[in-house]
């Protein structure tokens, strides 16, 4: 069953999250069911690039992965758009198994696929308040409890970090999961900006402002403060 998929790239690092700094390749689908206000890849879901969307078998996507990866790659990472809205995303999720590939996910834990208990390493990345999005707390309570229950894989929260709003979110959501490890992880609000120097400047700022309130919590004790590592290397180049 074809894939709407609009980028192929790698192998390069993952920026962000559970395997950050892990070498991998991405297969970036096509569409979300989310319009967050900050997106870094609006043109999934946008309509911009609507043209650029390839609808692909999964051994067409595994063929493209072996010619721009060879064999110089073991990890393969399933983003977006939202690649849990794809229920036919399972049968490249064995393909790539089969040939001893690893497999991760970034979703933002809006809605179930049975293929995530295959996942190895599995991002759920609720959306705080700035996004403008609103959490379904009943099908994160359901994904997160039958991942503990069957998932063979690892998976964790992550929370991008905008403002005080979004550190309020982050708390509560901590609470509310507290056996979930969880990544906070600075926002990017400058998207635009083609100027990588006074980008990291001004990331590098904000990262060490939430390092400095997440360690006057006394209920972030056990999370992880990164930063969107991709972007203090690259900016915001994407296919990187």
């Amino acid at each position: 069953m074809k894939l709407p998929v609009l980028e192929i790239f790698g192998p390069t690092i993952q920026g962000e999250g559970m395997v950050i700094g892990r070498k991998t390749m991405f297969v970036r689908t096509a569409g979300c069911d989310y319009s967050c206000s900050w997106c870094d890849s609006k043109f999934t879901w946008d309509g911009s690039e609507k043209n650029a969307i390839q609808m692909m078998e999964p051994k067409e996507i595994m063929d493209v992965l072996s010619e721009k990866g060879g064999d110089h790659f073991g990890h393969v990472t399933l983003s977006g758009g939202n690649p849990g809205l794809l229920r036919q995303i399972d049968e490249l999720v064995d393909l790539l198994h089969d040939h001893q590939i690893k497999v991760a996910l970034e979703t933002q834990g809006s809605r179930w696929q049975d293929w995530f208990t295959k996942i190895d390493d599995l991002t759920l990345s609720p959306k705080p308040p700035s996004s403008g999005m609103k959490t379904n707390f009943d099908t994160l309570d359901f994904i997160i409890e039958s991942l503990q229950q069957t998932q063979a894989g690892d998976f964790s929260l992550k929370i991008v970090i905008f403002d005080q709003d979004d550190l309020r979110y982050a708390t509560e959501l901590h609470q509310r999961y507290p056996a979930v490890t969880l990544y906070l992880q600075v926002g990017n609000d400058e998207t635009e900006t083609d100027n990588n120097e006074n980008l990291l400047d001004h990331l590098l700022g904000k990262y060490e402002l939430l390092i400095d309130q997440v360690m006057e919590s006394n209920v972030l004790k056990d999370v992880r403060v990164l930063p969107q590592l991709h972007t203090y290397l690259w900016g915001n180049k994407r296919g990187v």
